[in-house]
């Protein structure tokens, strides 16, 4: 049996245990924060799939006679469509046929602080040509 140099029984000085009580308490901080983090960019994602999704339905159900514009709102969330006419190239209004007419169609949805997010599509109508 080994006795300790000053003589007292073997262990860790108080030292040791301060510097590992600290750094076992920047590591649970430091987890903490991370684990906080992640919770905020799930509630985020969440708001953002929910924006896409109502986007995505208001987009489907507009119906393209001419240029229009709608605004509405589903729980916490603002929308504001837009329907414009864009000019069509002469090669697709030219010949035989039903004359095509291009329309940009445009959704923007924002919620929370300074949140938005825009979803722009075109939309193709074909109309009867005339006699």
């Amino acid at each position: 049996m080994t006795s300790h140099p000053r003589g007292g029984a073997g262990g860790f000085t108080l030292l040791e245990v301060l510097v590992a009580l600290t750094i076992l308490a920047v590591a649970v901080v430091a987890f903490m924060q991370l684990s906080s983090q992640g919770l905020r960019l799930l509630h985020v994602s969440d708001d953002y799939q929910q924006a896409v999704g109502l986007a995505d339905r208001v987009a489907r159900a507009i119906a393209v006679i001419g240029e229009s514009s709608e605004t509405g709102q589903e729980g916490r969330f603002q929308w504001e469509s837009r329907v414009s006419l864009v000019p069509t190239p002469e090669e697709l209004t030219s010949g035989a046929g039903p004359q095509l007419r291009l329309y940009a169609l445009s959704v923007a949805v924002r919620w929370g602080r300074n949140r938005t997010l825009e979803l722009a599509s075109l939309r193709a109508v074909a109309e009867p040509s005339g006699p």
